[in-house]
């Protein structure tokens, strides 16, 4: 009599584990193969929990998708947008050269979140948590639509004063004469062109 032999086969397919933190807006990709044979990336090797991690992608790896239409909290953006009636390309340029998509920023000054305000004017529109995007986004809109009501839907006017203070831009007439006003003025409506061109 014969014996059966059984032979049983298994396979070992390689896991992925990918761990990326919400800033993703120029951040390198590090790579980790765990004792398991679990390969992990992160932008973050120093909060993952593990040393031996090495360069994956020393890339933005997100500018190609922000060109094709996706960029962090595109939905929250959309959503303010629609509800102030603001162009989501401006609201979109002002969100990235305030805070690169860190909705943790915090400037010098004492702005923060997203769309990085002030304290006073966080207490005015009601922010309770200025790191929540949701609620940084739809303060950020409504209080640039006022500010382009306020100078007459002029949006560089309103973008002088969403950075420098309404009464700076009252007291000057125009952009106020500051070096960093103006570079964030020329910046926001260079994105704001860029991004208007891009069809979503």
């Amino acid at each position: 009599m014969k014996k059966r032999l059984t032979v049983i086969l298994v396979l070992v397919l390689p896991v992925f584990l990918v761990v990326v933190t919400e800033n993703q807006a120029g951040a390198d990709i590090y790579r980790y193969v765990d004792k398991k044979g679990v390969v992990n990336f992160t932008d973050s090797p120093g909060n993952a929990g593990r040393s031996g991690y090495e360069v994956y992608l020393r890339e933005d790896v997100s500018r190609p998708l922000r060109a094709i239409g996706y960029y962090p909290y595109r939905d929250e953006v959309r959503n303010a947008s629609s509800l102030y009636k603001i162009d989501e390309p401006l609201l979109r340029a002002v969100m990235e050269v305030e805070s690169d998509y860190n909705r943790f920023a915090i400037s010098s000054t004492g702005a923060r979140g997203l769309m990085q305000l002030m304290p006073d004017t966080m207490r005015y529109l009601g922010v309770r948590n200025p790191y929540d995007p949701k609620q940084s986004i739809m303060a950020g809109a409504r209080y640039l639509k006022g500010l382009m009501g306020r100078f007459s839907g002029n949006i560089s006017l309103a973008l002088a004063a969403y950075n420098a203070g309404a009464g700076n831009v009252v007291k000057y007439g125009q952009i106020p004469p500051f070096p960093q006003t103006q570079r964030y003025v020329m910046k926001v409506m260079t994105r704001y062109r860029t991004y208007s061109g891009i069809i979503e």
